[in-house]
């Protein structure tokens, strides 16, 4: 059951998602979520490519889908799980690509200096 709204900015009775940078800490988390991207899965097809029992990948699973980067749909007795890739667009727009225009523009300017040919001044006798 997902955890209801706590902090300043929680609106009381309404259920707050977990955080995605705690369901992404996990690696066997991010494998998942790997695999996911190349395509919708069925649940008993992730606890394939694991070394784990059903019960911890579904666990796993019970994370990634309180985080919201995981959608269920049930088609009969199958659970498919699908990539909900709009929290990880958040997380990249909030914090990756402000700092992608920095970087890259140092990175430039460093690339410039490093390709200005060296001139060695002569030692004096």
């Amino acid at each position: 059951m997902p955890e209801h709204g706590t902090g300043k900015n929680a609106r009381p009775g309404h259920p707050r998602p977990s955080d995605p940078w705690k369901a992404l800490a996990d690696p066997t988390r991010r494998s998942i979520l790997d695999l996911l991207r190349q395509r919708e899965r069925t649940t008993g097809d992730l606890c394939g490519h694991f070394d784990m029992t059903r019960f911890a990948v579904m666990k796993h699973l019970a994370v990634l889908v309180e985080a919201e980067l995981v959608v269920v749909e049930r088609r009969g007795r199958e659970r498919i799980n699908h990539l909900n890739p709009l929290p990880l667009q958040r997380i990249v727009q909030r914090w990756i690509r402000p700092f992608e225009a920095s970087s890259a523009d140092k990175l430039l300017r460093l690339e410039g200096h490093l390709s200005k040919p060296q001139i060695k001044k002569a030692k004096k006798p």
